[in-house]
């Protein structure tokens, strides 16, 4: 472990990233147990990167629903399951949907402030087993009445003197109603994510960035037969027309805009990122390929909720003397159509260079595994293109924003 220094923060960079193809619900990454999806990712850096895995000290993880087969610090459970170092301590965090950004901007800090030379940071969420709200709505039995009961609600009586309890949805169309955004633009934003996704494999860009996974069949009792499936795609990609998005219904209100034609698909998926001290990099023989140059999480109205990247992407912008035309790529969070128009409307940013390979709505939204995914993407894409300067953004339940910049070397 490197000592505690009191001098300047130390360069972090990125050696490498690594994500699982995004399953859809109930679809091909269902069958395995989450804690082995996670430790996948893990040890594919390792065998990537040829690292010793005893040379990572700490490894950071995002997960949102951490109850039954997400429970009991899931980064962990994981890394053992992977057959990895004891020594190396692991930690889960929850910042909801933006739980494996906030790991690896966590991640980033321990390398920067001298407490680890070597960190990963990792997220994992497989919906179809542990359905979002459920450690919410979990349960327990009254051993006098043998009756099950509530183990209580997520907010106290307390809250509703502050602040209205507003669901997803409802900020989402509180958004659209502030910015002025109509159904037809967030149907237009829902093929534009699908045609962009497709266009992405088609065109093979997600080359190196995704690891193809062999899960188990299960028979009809639920049990491993012995055999197993590929997942090697992106699965929530669909072939659509405006006027088929036209046609579905509102989730939210009766009139409102966001439909699940333009909103974010329950998914499964981890991802991950190996990150050390550019000094540390070289001593191994690891080629940096881009720098953690800030991150941030920051509080936003928690009736709107989600205007989260709004304020995080002007705090990285303006911390770091750059103008919103510098940034060559951006990975805002597909969570809801209007959150990223908003974004947009506010910033003046190009959508041009806005999930230009698709986002949530096409490729779907693992909730604690989305953040290193799309700062995944982000580097690949950096990569691909050229480009010098990348933020990834999400917003979060309860009215938070992360943000990352990064720069490739």
């Amino acid at each position: 472990m490197a000592p505690m220094s009191n001098h300047s923060p130390r360069t972090v960079v990125i050696v490498d990233a690594v994500r699982t193809p995004v399953g859809r619900k109930n679809g091909g990454l269902s069958t395995l147990h989450p804690s082995d999806l996670l430790g996948l990712v893990q040890k594919a850096l390792i065998d990537r990167t040829g690292i010793d895995p005893s040379e990572i000290e700490q490894v950071v993880g995002g997960n949102v629903s951490q109850v039954g087969a997400q429970s009991f610090n899931i980064t962990r459970t994981a890394w053992l399951s992977a057959g990895l170092p004891m020594t190396t301590a692991c930690t889960t965090v929850d910042t909801q949907c933006g739980s494996s950004q906030q790991a690896t901007g966590l991640a980033a800090s321990l390398i920067a402030s001298g407490v680890v030379d070597v960190a990963m940071a990792c997220g994992v969420e497989s919906m179809s087993t542990v359905p979002i709200g459920s450690n919410s709505n979990a349960y327990t039995k009254n051993p006098k009445t043998k009756e099950f009961e509530s183990l209580g609600k997520a907010v106290s009586k307390s809250y509703f003197e502050h602040y209205e309890f507003t669901s997803q949805f409802e900020g989402a169309e509180r958004i659209a109603d502030k910015w002025n955004i109509t159904r037809a633009d967030t149907d237009a934003f829902g093929l534009e994510s699908q045609q962009r996704a497709a266009r992405a494999w088609a065109e093979d860009r997600f080359a190196g960035q995704y690891i193809v996974v062999d899960a188990p069949d299960l028979g009809d009792d639920g049990k491993p037969t012995g055999t197993t499936h590929r997942v090697a795609r992106d699965e929530g990609i669909r072939e659509t027309t405006l006027e088929k998005l036209q046609t579905l219904n509102p989730v939210a209100r009766e009139n409102g805009v966001h439909t699940a034609g333009n909103s974010s698909q329950i998914s499964d998926g981890a991802g991950a990122v190996l990150m050390m001290t550019l000094e540390k990099a070289n001593e191994l023989g690891l080629k940096p390929r881009a720098k953690v140059v800030d991150s941030c999480l920051v509080g936003v109205d928690p009736v709107l909720m989600l205007t989260g990247p709004i304020d995080a992407t002007q705090r990285l912008l303006e911390r770091n003397n750059l103008t919103i035309d510098q940034i060559d790529t951006f990975e805002i969070n597909e969570a809801f159509a209007s959150v990223v128009l908003a974004w947009a409307k506010e910033l003046g940013a190009d959508l041009a260079k806005t999930n230009p390979n698709g986002g949530a709505v096409a490729l779907g939204h693992p909730l604690g595994g989305t953040g290193v995914i799309l700062t995944t993407k982000a580097l690949y894409e950096l990569e691909r293109t050229g480009g010098k300067y990348g933020i990834i953004s999400m917003c979060c339940g309860g009215g938070l924003g992360t943000g990352t910049l990064i720069e490739r070397i």
